[in-house]
């Protein structure tokens, strides 16, 4: 097991490459967390100085202070790892964990408190001290895919909210069908069924909303 560091604030300014005036004033704006203290001395750990530096990678892709300082505080308020994964891993979906500044990499300029807070509410995000836990590999690289498309972060976390209801939704109708006629130990046979019955009826729909795209294309 790693032991776990603490530095003086000198060294921690020394390590984030910042003066210990900048460090102070980081603090000051709730920037990072307090240190822990013991006596007149302030000790600082590892944690400080991941925020320090995912703050420096923010500063360089042209965030700003109150920006940032409001990044610092969802993540220090968000929902835990715990809270997101529940009883434990989903069962087919992988989690992924981010620094802030790979997330703020993925959605260059989308990666506003407000649409942080939105994907934690939604249940996509979660925290782990300084790093964040995405619930599904698939569902961030499709929100990735789609806001390189153009499609606003905020509108694939709005899409997001509909698609889960409508899921939850297909979810009950399946399992009431399979207690219906079956014992409740078959549950966990029907989720390849109900996977492929969706994708096949999803895809059915996108080709008949295509069509019907192109034919009032050809009718205007």
């Amino acid at each position: 097991m790693t032991e776990k560091r603490e530095y003086r604030m000198e060294e921690l300014a020394r390590l984030a490459g910042i003066t210990v005036r900048t460090l102070r004033f980081y603090r000051e704006r709730k920037l990072i967390p307090p240190p822990r203290r013991e006596g007149r001395i302030a000790w600082y750990d590892d944690h400080h100085l991941a925020r320090l530096r995912t703050i420096a990678a923010l500063l360089e892709r042209g965030h700003t202070l109150s920006g940032i300082a409001e990044l610092a505080d969802a993540f220090d308020h968000g929902r835990d790892v715990g809270d997101l994964l529940g009883y434990g891993e989903p069962t087919e979906e992988t989690p992924v964990r981010l620094t802030p500044e790979e997330l703020a990499a993925r959605f260059e300029g989308q990666d506003t408190p407000e649409n942080l807070a939105a994907a934690m509410e939604l249940g996509y995000l979660g925290v782990d001290g300084d790093a964040v836990v995405h619930i599904s590999r698939r569902l961030l690289d499709a929100s990735t895919a789609l806001v390189r498309e153009g499609v606003p972060l905020a509108e694939v976390l709005h899409a997001g909210s509909r698609v889960r209801a409508h899921a939850d939704a297909l979810a009950d109708l399946f399992a009431d069908l399979v207690l219906r006629h079956a014992a409740e130990e078959r549950l966990p046979r029907l989720r390849p069924l109900a996977r492929s019955v969706v994708e096949a009826e999803l895809s059915l729909a996108l080709d008949r909303r295509l069509r019907k795209h192109l034919d009032d294309l050809d009718g205007a």
